[in-house]
């Protein structure tokens, strides 16, 4: 179990909690291929009913963990096709599990406090509902690294907000507080406090938890089914993508630029 994701139950609600370093959350290679095995442990036990997913140390997550995917990036930039499809396949593994949360047929939540970035972003959307905090604050930040988002940010929230709120989003790489969130149905509901915030997300979990487990899975399994194909197509579009051209000097340029802490100077290369 990676040590980046913590599950606690009481009564039919499971929690599953993000407790990355340094209190943000940040997601590696471990953090996806876990979550699967997570989901598909909570999804077995029938005890569960529904799933609350929520960061710790005040935030939700600052998505990838990028100074640990450097190293990754670097031995790509003479790669030949063998190495340029390996990457590709670690993008579509590293995929699966935002893909199991997405296909879970209990009812998920996702509590939301202090920053959800990149593919902390992507986690949230994947979710059947989101809450927040009066703190919560929310970013593409993709697109100010030189990445194309990959883990399913740019697939599900199409169905969140809208395409028109979406391409906003990942073309600006802006940050946005919680109003507009709710202005624009990123968020369903925005709370007072911390405390209320997570208190609401249980109360909603256990009202979904209350309804029939056959017909709730009946719905999520409608609803997936009406979006598979065009998330699938657009999760396989990253990967060959990403896989064929990262990292490019841009991305090189955004890792140096963010270790240095100034702005990066793009070439559109």
């Amino acid at each position: 179990m990676s040590d980046r994701i913590q599950v606690a139950t009481d009564g039919v609600v499971a929690t599953l909690s993000l407790t990355g370093p340094n209190g943000v959350n940040t997601m590696d290679e471990d953090f996806f291929h876990d979550l699967a095995d997570v989901v598909a442990g909570l999804e077995a036990d029938d005890a569960v009913r529904a799933i609350v997913v929520r960061g710790t140390g005040g935030h939700f997550s600052y998505g990838l963990d990028l100074p640990a995917l450097a190293p990754k990036l670097a031995g790509l930039r003479d790669a030949g096709v063998r190495e340029r499809l390996g990457f590709r396949d670690y993008i579509l593994r590293g995929q699966q599990g935002m893909r199991a949360l997405a296909a879970c047929a209990k009812p998920t939540i996702a509590a939301i406090d202090g920053w959800c970035i990149g593919g902390g972003l992507g986690l949230a959307a994947a979710c059947d509902v989101r809450v927040a905090g009066p703190s919560a604050r929310f970013s593409l930040r993709e697109g100010k690294v030189g990445v194309v988002a990959d883990m399913g940010s740019l697939q599900w929230l199409a169905g969140v907000v809208g395409e028109g709120h979406l391409r906003q989003l990942a073309l600006t790489a802006r940050d946005i507080d919680v109003a507009w969130a709710e202005r624009i149905g990123l968020v369903n509901e925005v709370h007072a406090d911390p405390d209320a915030l997570f208190a609401a997300a249980r109360e909603l979990a256990e009202e979904m938890a209350a309804n029939s487990p056959v017909v709730l899975r009946g719905i999520k399994d409608v609803l997936e089914d009406a979006r598979r194909d065009r998330v699938d197509r657009g999760l396989r579009a990253v990967a060959e993508w990403n896989g064929a051209y990262l990292p490019g000097r841009d991305v090189t340029e955004a890792l140096q630029a963010f270790a240095e802490g100034r702005q990066p100077v793009y070439v559109g290369a």
